[in-house]
């Protein structure tokens, strides 16, 4: 969003100036921007929730005696029968296939740290779907008022 404008009437009167087909390049370009940054959030929810079921296992493992058999999970859906063995040391994914070695605080610690930094993300996110969404709206109102005013004539 690195633009001038400033308050939402400087770019009302903007748009009034051009012409049906720029209106209709706005309102497409805004209207995409908002669709991904509508991907971009569902994703971020995801992550988060993702982050925080992992930030509560890992309460719960600490919790855990050693020695205590369990269920391991492999995937989402395919759990394997396993011996707790030191649940102060944990496996933290960093992505892409890599494994970091962690204590338990350190892997409690890791999770909280995304979890602050994904809301974040998600509100500024928020924000600026919110702005071109507003943008996307007031083109269409525009083109509408424009559209209107060029049927009578035809």
């Amino acid at each position: 969003m690195a633009s001038s404008r400033g308050s939402g009437s400087g770019v009302g009167a903007e748009m009034e100036k051009m012409s049906v087909e720029q209106l209709k390049a706005i309102k497409e370009q805004s209207d995409l921007e908002v669709n991904l940054l509508q991907d971009s959030l569902n994703n971020i929810r995801t992550a988060t929730s993702r982050l925080e079921i992992a930030s509560s296992a890992l309460h719960d493992l600490s919790l855990r005696p050693q020695g205590q058999k369990m269920l391991v999970p492999l995937t989402a859906s395919l759990y394997v029968p396993g011996t707790l063995d030191d649940a102060d040391r944990v496996l933290v994914d960093v992505g892409t296939g890599y494994f970091i070695e962690k204590t338990m605080a350190e892997g409690k610690d890791y999770c909280e740290r995304k979890i602050n930094l994904l809301k974040s993300n998600f509100e500024q996110l928020i924000e600026v779907a919110s702005k071109k969404k507003s943008i996307a709206d007031e083109a269409g109102a525009v083109l509408q008022a424009k559209l209107k005013q060029l049927s009578p004539a035809s």
